[in-house]
């Protein structure tokens, strides 16, 4: 019998495992590409460690990648089928549960079970932050607060990995809307451990959520080297400094960040982020042909087959972009015949049929010019986007489109009911003010229109 790093029991793993477990869990803290050579190294050392076999799990399937979530599920059942479940320590019984749960598609299961874990054991690092990711992915920012503010009074600050809980709480607090308290855990997380991205992020995600863009800009130059290398989250940070960008009208920039960091991604992250850049780009009428037609080009490996609505619709987003409207028809389709089976349990095929399918059809709308359409599809869901995941910052482009569209089918009240929200929740965002701009223009007040374009234009030189 061995102890983990944190004082938690695990059988089957001698010394040389062990020491790659503990490396595997810093890696994977840390979001270094390095998590999948130190799981392979714990589990070259003792094939059957559970922990290790539950780690290796876990990773597959958070990629949201269709074939290593299929190589995740064919590696554990060959575990399961070698081991006695029976042998097992209480604590690795239940992982072995909430995994397999994951790797059934039952986000929701796999979340309570690895909440009942974290519960009993709260300084399992690796339950807090596999059950912070499906909080991610099921959208649930209460969940994303209070799984790890619950287990934080058991971590102590002289903790090696108490900087990265901090990071996780942080992240959940901003979801949840509490900006000040998430700034100030954010910072306190990136002071205790500068490389820590998942508390960068947070910190990043609470400028943003206030619209403190030339703040969040700046805080990320002084970081540069601490968030824009040596992990599997650089590109989604970029994707953070070019939303910056973007608020400040820098059009330019934020597309010398695409073409130096985004375009050419590989795993589905990497191609989520990217659409999401181009898509706020094309809903201004900046549609970037090239960059989509590549952007497009990559996306049918990874939604040949249903795993993951939220990256359905980036894909949706590109064929769009790229003028591929028969294949976003094609995708949509194969979704429609996927919530026609019959799959209890599986969360995937809910948050399509509720949420993904709904996006899609908006954005073909969107790109057939049926705005109202796109109204009428989007205004329904709004206020429940956030089940089928992502953040706040990720789903604002569905909320974008919506406006779009309000504006361009001439729903002027609509229109003036999403802008009001906007501005009331975020006043110091050019963004907001510039569609208060358009929506007076619209309606021929002239001056109005002045005012809220100058208020646009004041907003960007404070900052």
């Amino acid at each position: 019998m061995t102890t983990d790093q944190h004082g938690l029991e695990m059988s089957g793993a001698g010394e040389g495992a062990t020491r790659h477990y503990d490396q595997a869990i810093d890696d994977l803290l840390h979001f270094r590409i390095e998590v999948d050579a130190a799981t392979g190294a714990a589990l070259a050392e003792a094939p059957d460690f559970p922990m290790g076999n539950v780690l290796g799990a876990y990773l597959g399937m958070l990629t949201t990648e269709a074939e290593e979530a299929r190589k995740a599920r064919e590696r554990f059942a060959a575990f399961r089928a070698r081991i006695d479940h029976a042998a097992l320590l209480p604590r690795e019984r239940a992982h072995v549960e909430a995994v397999q749960g994951l790797l059934d598609g039952d986000l929701l299961t796999c979340g309570s079970l690895l909440g009942r874990i974290t519960e009993q054991h709260p300084r399992d690092a690796l339950a807090l932050a596999a059950g912070h990711q499906i909080d991610f992915f099921t959208g649930d920012a209460r969940s994303l607060r209070d799984r790890i503010g619950g287990a934080l009074s058991a971590w102590r600050e002289d903790d090696r990995h108490y900087g990265h809980v901090l990071g996780m709480y942080a992240f959940g607090l901003e979801e949840a809307g509490h900006y000040d308290r998430s700034e100030d855990v954010g910072l306190r997380a990136v002071e205790l451990n500068p490389r820590d991205v998942w508390g960068i992020h947070a910190v990043v995600h609470t400028y943003e959520m206030q619209g403190r863009f030339g703040e969040g800009m700046r805080y990320m130059d002084a970081r540069v080297d601490d968030w824009s290398t040596g992990t599997f989250f650089n590109v989604h940070n970029w994707w953070h400094y070019a939303l910056y960008a973007l608020e400040a009208g820098d059009h330019q920039r934020a597309l010398a960040i695409y073409d130096a960091v985004l375009a050419g991604g590989e795993a589905s992250m990497e191609l989520l982020d990217a659409a999401a850049l181009l898509w706020r780009l094309y809903l201004e009428g900046d549609v970037q042909h090239e960059r989509w037609r590549a952007l497009a080009d990559a996306w049918p490996a990874k939604v040949h087959e249903p795993l993951y609505a939220f990256n359905d619709m980036h894909a949706v987003m590109s064929y769009v972009g790229a003028g591929r409207i028969a294949d976003a028809d094609r995708l949509i389709a194969g979704r429609e015949a996927y919530i026609a089976e019959d799959r209890p349990g599986v969360t995937n095929r809910d948050m399509t049929a509720r949420v993904g399918l709904p996006v899609c059809r908006a954005l073909v709308a969107f790109g057939r010019g049926d705005h109202r359409r796109v109204v009428s599809l989007l205004y329904p869901i709004r206020h429940r986007v956030n089940e089928f995941g992502g953040s706040h910052a990720q789903r604002d482009a569905v909320q974008k489109t919506l406006l779009e569209s309000a504006l361009r089918s001439g729903r002027h009240d609509l229109a003036r009911v999403l802008i009001s929200e906007r501005i009331n929740v975020r006043p110091c965002s050019p963004f907001n003010w510039l569609k208060q701009g358009a929506l007076a223009e619209a309606i021929g007040d002239s001056a109005a229109a002045t005012a809220a374009r100058l208020r646009a234009e004041d907003l960007v030189r404070q900052a």
